[in-house]
């Protein structure tokens, strides 16, 4: 999984914080945690076009989230970055090399992309199970001030 993911996930709980009334710009978002803007600016637009932040034109325009915490999940923001697809892909590579059967002949499936297939729907259902409004309660319960110190961070514009 890239560290789009975590910059991604970051800056939603940033604009919860910063709250629903003021849209922010990928380059002020990227400050705070001093990432590359452009990167960051990558990642917010695929949040867009996910439906997970909306963007804002003109002066005052940047990003601000697109829907409530509570309505979005760790799944969302994972497939929005990384892509739908699985991150397991069986080659069959049982089917080369001196330990392949004759031409057409039927094997099993895979033990191994069996295997990984469960792993990766008991991953995918634990991060659909998820909110970002679960994770904001947590960070705001290890870190009490951390919002307050992220509005005013983020007032001295």
């Amino acid at each position: 999984m890239s560290e789009g993911v975590e910059w991604a996930l970051h800056s939603c709980l940033n604009l919860a914080w910063i709250g629903p009334e003021r849209a922010v710009t990928a380059a002020r978002l990227a400050a705070y945690h001093e990432l590359p803007a452009a990167y960051l600016n990558k990642q917010l637009q695929a949040l867009s076009r996910a439906g997970v932040v909306g963007s804002v034109s003109g002066p005052k325009g940047g990003f601000r989230l697109a829907r409530p915490l509570d309505r979005i999940t760790l799944m969302d923001v994972v497939a929005a970055i990384e892509g739908p697809e699985e991150a397991f892909r069986c080659s069959e590579i049982r089917q080369q090399g001196p330990g392949a059967g004759p031409a057409g002949t039927p094997t099993a499936a895979c033990a191994i992309a069996e295997a990984m297939a469960k792993a990766e729907l008991a991953w995918r259902r634990e991060l659909a199970a998820r909110t970002l409004d679960d994770i904001r309660l947590q960070a705001e319960r290890q870190a009490p001030t951390a919002p307050d110190r992220l509005r005013r961070w983020f007032a001295n514009v």
